[in-house]
């Protein structure tokens, strides 16, 4: 009785099966002795997979036996939210079937925009461009549709904004550059002269983000976003170092160091562009932090300071909200090459640490 019982149950585990590898996207022909003798091009004969409703064609695909198994690879994976039906047609056994569902994907929206910069609510009338910030990962090729500006009359403005071939990301995704149209900024250029300034001193705008725009994972945002701001006077004075003021800290401290401006400096510029070297000529490590409405720098040492002169380094490629450098004004040529042009050389401000 006892061998009897245990052979029932060693046939039940050796009996065909079919599952399905959602990781992988695989349809899997488990528990069959004669896999490893099916050529793959006869696999078909015994094994298919199609659509889940009547009169449809089996899958395209390749089949390949892995460990005593007979597996299929569909040639696209399985969508979600339809249902697949995987067959087996093993000679002298009735015909094995299973049904598998694919899940829907999440489409809950969880990415917004977090931040734009500049954060200040009063922008020059030559603006150049914005950093948007996300809270996560986006796809490329939706920015240009979902962004607009309007005027405070409600009126959409017209091709305010660069439209590059190939979308300004980091690397991560989640930072995007927006440029105006150059055109419309630099005096004299065809395209001010056609459409004019895109913003006007005294007027108030708003960059209106829409929840359209998609993540990497195929969603919408989770709501629109908005910035309203209003338009100073242009801007086109190059940047100024005398103007600037070190609050130093005290030696034998990690007490930050202060920079401040006179003027709002670009965000994403400003983060990489300072540092801080010893009077033998070595980087201090340390954090670095941009202050309200990017009008300071503030560094905070990794080690305690010492007594003695330091020096902040500058790169000249530093510029405003407008552009300016601390060497020229806005002055751009070919826009689409602005890095290759730019010079990389450092001004130097000294401080002392008592």
């Amino acid at each position: 009785m006892a061998r009897g019982l245990a052979a029932c149950l060693l046939l039940l585990v050796q009996s065909p099966s079919i599952r399905f590898d959602n990781g992988k996207n695989l349809f899997i022909l488990d528990n069959w002795a004669g896999a490893a003798q099916v050529a793959p091009d006869r696999a078909g004969e015994v094994f298919t997979v199609s659509v889940d409703a009547p009169d449809v064609p089996s899958l395209l695909g390749r089949y390949r036996v892995e460990n005593g198994t007979l597996v299929f690879a569909p040639q696209f994976p399985p969508q979600p939210g339809v249902s697949y039906k995987a067959v087996a047609r093993i000679p002298g056994s009735a015909p094995l079937s299973a049904v598998f569902s694919i899940p829907k994907a999440d489409m809950t929206p969880t990415v917004a925009v977090d931040r734009v910069y500049p954060s200040a609510n009063v922008l020059p009338e030559n603006q150049l461009k914005f950093y948007i910030h996300f809270s996560g990962p986006m796809a490329r090729g939706f920015a240009y549709d979902n962004i607009s500006l309007i005027d405070e009359s409600g009126a959409v403005v017209d091709a305010p904004f660069l439209e590059l071939g190939e979308e300004l990301w980091d690397p991560a995704g989640r930072r995007f550059t927006l440029f105006f149209d150059p055109g419309r900024i630099k005096r004299g250029l065809l395209s001010q002269q056609e459409l004019g300034i895109a913003l006007h001193e005294g007027k108030r705008y708003s960059l209106v983000i829409g929840k359209g725009w998609k993540d990497a994972e195929g969603r919408q945002l989770t709501s629109d976003f908005r910035k309203t701001f209003t338009v100073g006077a242009a801007d086109r004075k190059v940047i100024d170092l005398k103007t600037w003021t070190i609050h130093r800290p005290a030696a034998g401290t990690r007490n930050v160091l202060t920079v401040a401006f006179p003027e709002a400096l670009d965000h994403g510029i400003l983060q990489r562009e300072l540092d801080i070297v010893t009077a033998s000529g070595a980087v201090i490590e340390g954090a670095v932090a941009v202050g309200a409405d990017e009008r300071s720098w503030i560094f905070t040492p990794d080690l305690v300071w010492n007594k003695g002169t330091y020096t902040l380094r500058v790169g000249t490629s530093l510029a405003d909200l407008a552009g300016n450098m601390i060497d020229r004004p806005f002055e751009i040529d070919v826009f689409e090459k602005v890095d290759e042009n730019l010079d990389r050389s450092t001004r130097s401000l000294e401080f002392k640490v008592d």
